[in-house]
């Protein structure tokens, strides 16, 4: 698993946050203020053996992006994703899972294609798009679904 390295405002300790739970509002080990992530936010990566433990047990509503490292549109699509885990860090948790690498979770949910952005609200599948989007398309999704 991923995680961030970020500087407490109060007192300057460097905290490491795990990816998959700085949605869960983290708190400085030092002096115990709020760390705020804006700006560092980042997807979460996902595996087959945690998929659908995260999903199921996620407060807020997820989208995650099945990609392929060797697919032309997914590379293009990465920065949009990690653009999106900065600006919707506080409403939506950005997820990847990489298909090439955990086939088991793609082939449950029918991916026959990458990228494919899968949406969860409640641990349920809620909408579904297969392609690369542009920014201003992606973000518009994600103000609805959050």
């Amino acid at each position: 698993m991923n995680s961030i390295v970020v500087s407490c405002r109060n007192c300057g300790t460097k905290n490491r946050i795990p990816a998959d739970k700085q949605h869960l509002g983290p708190k400085c080990g030092k002096c115990q203020g709020v760390i705020n992530l804006a700006g560092a936010a980042v997807p979460v990566e996902l595996d087959d053996s945690g998929f659908a433990g995260f999903i199921s047990r996620a407060s807020k509503p997820v989208m995650v992006d099945f990609f392929s490292p060797t697919c032309g549109p997914c590379r293009m699509l990465a920065p949009v994703i990690d653009s999106m885990a900065i600006k919707f860090y506080t409403r939506v948790i950005i997820a990847k899972l990489d298909t090439s690498r955990y086939q088991m979770t793609a082939s449950q949910y029918r991916i026959k294609g990458v990228p494919t952005l899968l949406f969860f609200k409640n641990g349920k599948l809620v909408d579904q798009v297969t392609g690369a989007l542009p920014e201003q398309d992606l973000a518009g999704l994600l103000e609805k679904f959050a």
